[in-house]
């Protein structure tokens, strides 16, 4: 996850984005103490390296609490080891501890 590399805010460029009441204000309830400024960016963070060749893996075999057999309908990385999943390639959903489906490669969990 992106949060461990925190940066002064005033080293960031001030962006507006309009958002929902509700939107807002749920992200508040989420976010904690940390903020729903800095829970956004990362959302956002975590968006662009699971899209990117940089992406880095933030769960372990352990966060997994089930999977089912499933076909890649489109390229994913794995949310495991980070290998890239191609389009028609048998797959893995794992169903984490948080009731989130990741996509899973199926040599990862060996």
């Amino acid at each position: 996850m992106h949060a461990l590399t925190r940066i002064s805010t005033t080293d960031m460029e001030v962006t507006s984005i309009r958002l929902e009441r509700e939107l807002k204000e749920r992200l508040k309830g989420l976010s904690g103490s940390q903020g729903y400024q800095a829970l956004i960016r990362d959302v956002l963070w975590n968006f662009v390296q699971q899209r990117s060749q940089d992406f880095l893996p933030s769960i372990t075999s352990t966060d997994i609490r089930a999977t089912i057999n499933a076909k890649a309908e489109r390229s994913e990385h794995c949310s495991l080891s980070g290998k890239t999943i191609q389009i028609g390639q048998e797959i893995f959903l794992g169903l984490t501890n948080e009731g989130n489906l990741v996509p899973i490669h199926p040599d990862s969990l060996a």
